[in-house]
């Protein structure tokens, strides 16, 4: 299949890429600048210089594509807007085709739920309210083949936003990281080569459709997590924290999205895709996996 994709430099964008490309299909690269397609370039992509808010030129080159992949994500306040306009193109692109469009997610649209699954209703903090919206957008879009993969908490390859805060937590005296909260919160976590696995799977099952939920089913504790990033990142140890010190040091908005207690075992992955997890979970990656390794370099 010829797919375009956003976000192709991105943690879970490039790792989309290297899968796309390992099982022979053709990625269309759409970057912002030409320094983004000159890496895409060399790794055997067609790189496409675009405005994503650029509705026509974004129409017309979807209309050229198999499929599409949406990972772009500024991860700021013009994230809705950046989403919104992917998701307009798209259903105008792909409108009678029944062509696939794939776009992420994260679990935290669930709220506080530790059994999360596709039938969770969805229970969002402020952070990411936005979100369902433009989904149902995706979802009602009949004559289009609409997925939407909500993922738990993505690492892997010494990567990823979220392991990279827990390394980078602030120590106490005695140079113990502090945990985001009292620790006793779950995170569903997935590495990013079984996510972008789940990827594959659902662009190329012409039955795959709405939403498919990701998580290894691991479900440890911040507390474990932070434990496991003191190892790698040098530090005697982890001690619990406080919510209000989580939000003093993130704000109220990101601290209620990492103080939610989640979890989920992906069944509908498992039961439809096939998908099933195949790599170390977080704690192992920080205590003798990426992350060590990384941290040594």
């Amino acid at each position: 299949m010829k797919v375009a994709l956003t976000g192709p430099t991105g943690f879970i964008g490039s790792h989309v890429l290297t899968e796309l490309q390992e099982h022979d299909h053709e990625v269309i690269a759409l970057v912002r600048d030409d320094a983004q397609a000159d890496i895409v370039a060399e790794r055997g992509a067609t790189p496409i210089v675009i405005d994503l808010y650029d509705g026509a030129a974004l129409v017309s080159l979807l209309r050229n594509a198999d499929g599409a992949i949406h990972t772009a994500s500024p991860g700021d306040e013009t994230s809705a807007d950046l989403d919104s306009a992917v998701v307009d193109a798209a259903i105008d692109a792909f409108a009678g085709t029944g062509r696939p469009y794939i776009q992420i997610s994260g679990l935290w649209i669930y709220g506080a739920n530790t059994s999360i699954s596709e039938e969770s209703p969805l229970n969002p903090p402020g952070l990411v309210a936005w979100k369902g919206p433009i989904e149902r957008r995706v979802l009602a879009a009949s004559d289009m083949r609409g997925v939407v993969i909500v993922s738990g908490v993505a690492y892997g390859d010494g990567g990823g936003g979220i392991p990279g805060l827990l390394l980078g937590s602030p120590r106490d005296d005695d140079g113990n990281l502090i945990m985001l909260g009292t620790g006793r919160q779950h995170w569903p976590t997935v590495h990013v080569a079984d996510l972008v696995d789940l990827f594959r799977r659902a662009l190329e099952d012409d039955s795959a459709r709405g939403y498919y939920v990701v998580g290894n089913g691991l479900k440890p504790t911040v507390a474990e997590l932070t434990e496991a990033a003191a190892v790698a990142a040098g530090a005697p140890g982890a001690v619990p924290g406080s919510d209000d010190e989580a939000r003093a040091r993130l704000g109220d908005y990101f601290a209620e999205v990492l103080l939610l207690d989640q979890g989920t075992d992906a069944p509908r992955a498992r039961a439809e895709l096939g998908w099933a997890p195949t790599h170390p979970g977080l704690v192992d990656e920080f205590r003798q996996g990426s992350y060590r390794k990384a941290t040594a370099g």
